[in-house]
């Protein structure tokens, strides 16, 4: 027996292809080399969310695979202060 794809329940509509009420956007450049994009028909497509583009607006995407976290000038991995604080008052 095969294993199901997301995509198998997608409908190819006039407005593009449409997966559980939400139209399907292609990814984008900054997708290519990510783990998540699926190919269907030719066209490729985000396994995470319908709209890539708006996920690369304001920097790089939650889903990205292939994006390592950011670094600050001293090599240490970039720490949201709110989340941080957060942790150091549950003594983690």
């Amino acid at each position: 027996m095969a294993q199901k794809s997301i995509f198998d329940d997608a409908v190819r509509t006039e407005n593009g292809l449409e997966l559980n009420g939400f139209v399907l956007q292609q990814v984008i450049d900054s997708c290519e080399g990510c783990e998540r994009i699926k190919e269907i028909d030719g066209e490729q497509y985000c396994t995470s969310y319908p709209n890539p583009a708006a996920k690369w607006r304001h920097g790089a995407c939650n889903f990205a695979t292939h994006v390592k976290a950011s670094m600050d000038k001293e090599g240490q991995v970039k720490v949201n202060p709110l989340k941080a604080s957060k942790r150091a008052a549950r003594n983690r």
